[in-house]
């Protein structure tokens, strides 16, 4: 039996049509960035993997409604997408899969319902989202959509009694991440036509989204670079201590999350104003060595304190 059968056998999930609702978003997760996915797959509890592929799984998909298409097809798309997850809420059922698979989740992980209504209830600040003025709108577009969005799977690793510690160091990780992915993203920003480097950022190098559309490999552009990948590596340096603050079974896949982003920010920095050309990646053998150090590691915890 594959790990994926055992997860969902663990979690309790056996109907199924049910099954075959999870594993529809497991696929849809795995795709949309393989390295998280293996991650999850080999330091997550059998019982919480499949939880956390639904959970990723709404993120992701609510991501690319409120990313696609003309701010009137974002807005409409959203508002449908929006109204189907309340109903299937209240309701109990949906005839959609990714809902279904949202709607046991949150009854077998409660404390994510009040997750989901925050994350409903802010989202739309990405719709508005065109341009950030400088750092005081990009902080608050963390408050009001990436941090609630995050928070979808993050909530399932966080103690129960968090006093707050936990989700100020899941911001910290998101404020590292999110800026990392922006700058990371420049090449797809650009045809997208929304860049998320704040424009005070931009004027205080001297450089202008004419001079990164052109593919510009500049001074200005290379120190703008090395700027903001500095800047989120610093923060992703502090979201080292997020793995002490989550839940004991939890520990190990958010200590390799924060690893792994940091390799992404020095693959970012190594290739500069190339970014322009399209992102970097962790490089695959030292993503992998995170991941097997982490479950080794994992391993030992769990025999010790089996003794």
């Amino acid at each position: 039996m594959n790990a994926w059968n055992q997860g969902l056998n663990a979690a309790g999930i056996r109907e199924p049509g049910l099954r075959s609702d999870y594993d529809t978003q497991r696929r849809l997760v795995s795709r949309f960035r393989r390295t998280s996915y293996m991650a999850a797959k080999v330091l997550l509890p059998p019982e919480a993997l499949p939880h956390a592929m639904a959970a990723t799984a709404v993120m992701h998909h609510g991501d690319n409604l409120l990313d696609t298409g003309t701010k009137e097809r974002r807005a409409a798309a959203w508002s449908s997408w929006e109204r189907r997850i309340r109903e299937g809420l209240e309701s109990g059922t949906s005839d959609d899969p990714l809902i279904r698979t949202l709607l046991h989740t949150v009854a077998a992980c409660p404390r994510l319902a009040g997750t989901v209504e925050e994350y409903l209830s802010t989202a739309r600040a990405e719709l508005e989202f065109s341009r950030f003025a400088d750092e005081a709108d990009y902080q608050a577009y963390l408050d009001a959509y990436a941090l609630p969005a995050f928070m979808l799977v993050g909530v399932l690793a966080g103690p129960e009694d968090d006093d707050g510690r936990y989700r100020a160091a899941c911001r910290t990780f998101i404020d590292g991440s999110q800026r990392l992915d922006f700058v990371n993203d420049l090449s797809e920003d650009l045809r997208e036509g929304v860049l998320g480097i704040p424009v005070k950022t931009m004027e205080r190098f001297s450089v202008t989204e004419e001079d990164l559309r052109a593919g510009h490999d500049c001074e200005a552009v290379r120190e703008l670079v090395r700027d903001q990948v500095g800047a989120a590596r610093a923060t992703l340096e502090t979201a080292r201590g997020l793995p002490a603050l989550t839940a004991t079974p939890y520990k190990p896949l958010m200590g390799a999350l924060v690893e792994i982003e940091l390799l992404t920010a020095d693959a970012a920095l190594a290739r500069g104003a190339g970014l322009l050309r399209g992102p970097a990646g962790p490089p695959p053998v030292r993503a992998l060595r995170v991941l097997w150090d982490a479950r080794r590691r994992a391993r030992k915890e769990r025999r010790r304190a089996s003794r």
